[in-house]
């Protein structure tokens, strides 16, 4: 058992994301140590049940369900980009500039405010929830060894 988790690919994501975690070597170290104890113990099975989850839903034929917060994340990318050619539009044409920027502040002021508060609400409980269930992954992974 132990060889089939430590050569599979579930071990060894677990071992990049180290790398990112723990940049300290003396903890990224502990933290391998946990690792391997957690592997030896066969208590990876959980985590590995998790992450079955997590994958299934990336790779979900629902396109809500795989992309949604890529996809709000690619809005607000475009949304800051599109700075850049406002800028240099302001720059030629200040007038049109500002009327694109009066209408584009009109548009999302038309937006209900009911909405932008069960938008952030929503957004805000998302990812608290996911942030508790990393924290809970980081605190299960630090007891293994104990």
């Amino acid at each position: 058992m132990l060889g089939a988790l430590v050569s599979g690919g579930m071990f060894s994501f677990l071992k990049k994301g180290l790398d990112v975690i723990f940049p300290d070597p003396v903890k990224k170290a502990e933290a391998e140590e946990l690792l391997m104890t957690a592997a030896a113990n066969g208590k990876l099975a959980e985590l590995n049940s998790h992450m079955a989850i997590m994958l299934a839903e990336a790779k979900s034929n629902d396109k809500w369900t795989s992309r949604a917060r890529p996809s709000f994340l690619y809005v607000m990318y475009a949304m800051i980009l599109f700075a850049i050619p406002m800028g240099v539009l302001y720059a030629v044409s200040p007038g049109v500039a500002t009327n694109v920027t009066i209408g584009v502040k009109a548009w999302l002021a038309a937006i209900p405010s009911q909405l932008w508060t069960l938008f952030g609400v929503g957004y805000l409980g998302y990812t608290s929830a996911r942030e508790y269930g990393k924290k809970k992954l980081i605190d299960a992974m630090s007891t293994f060894g104990k």
